[in-house]
């Protein structure tokens, strides 16, 4: 397999990884229309950073990594709920800005990326998910260096690509705005964010 198509193929699983809308695309929806498509696609790109991640440890075949977050997915799958819980809680009682702009909020975009980061970080289902999409390919346990890079460079652009996509349409949607709808749309993502976390705990029962 070339190194062009083994990169297009990367490339489609990060957009099948990003495209369904689960708590971290309903978190980066709403940062998008709330603070502007910078600031969504910034936090779109923690996503896309842990799922490049996971496809680094699924191609490269590192049992002793992805085994140690499969031992370990009780308490990782607990803190994320108990995370995914004040993030849903903090974006229903955070109140809109006056006008949604993309000026430069360093702080708050650094905080949405690794906000975004750590919650996509906290399903280790995804190594095995991974692994089996790798496996149909024949590149999982590659110790080709260059064959490791291709996929992960490839699952990351292909996830930024489709976060980007969300970016420009939030962005187009939230100029159209006003703060009360932005104010109703930030109650609604808390509630759905907070309704995922429940799921997740009581998964855990």
């Amino acid at each position: 397999m070339t190194a062009a198509i083994l990169f297009m193929k990367s490339l489609i699983i990060g957009v099948a990884f990003a495209a369904p809308v689960g708590p971290v695309g309903i978190l980066c929806i709403q940062r998008t229309l709330t603070y502007g498509r910078r600031t969504g696609f910034i936090s779109g790109l923690g996503a896309a950073t842990a799922d490049a991640l996971y496809g680094l440890i699924a191609v490269m075949g590192l049992t002793i990594v992805s085994g140690f977050l499969l031992s370990h997915q009780f308490w990782i799958q607990l803190w994320g709920g108990l995370f995914l819980f004040l993030l849903g809680w903090r974006t229903f009682s955070t109140p809109p800005s006056a006008k949604v702009t993309d000026r430069p909020h360093t702080t708050s975009r650094l905080k949405g990326f690794l906000s975004v980061f750590l919650l996509t970080l906290t399903n280790p289902m995804t190594v095995l998910a991974f692994i089996a999409i790798f496996g149909m390919f024949r590149v999982a346990g590659s110790e080709d260096i260059g064959t490791a890079l291709t996929v992960v460079f490839g699952v990351f652009f292909g996830s930024a690509i489709w976060w980007g996509f969300l970016a420009l349409i939030g962005g187009w949607i939230s100029s159209r705005m006003g703060k009360s709808s932005l104010r109703m749309i930030n109650r609604l993502a808390g509630i759905i964010l907070t309704i995922f976390s429940v799921l997740f705990l009581i998964d855990l029962l």
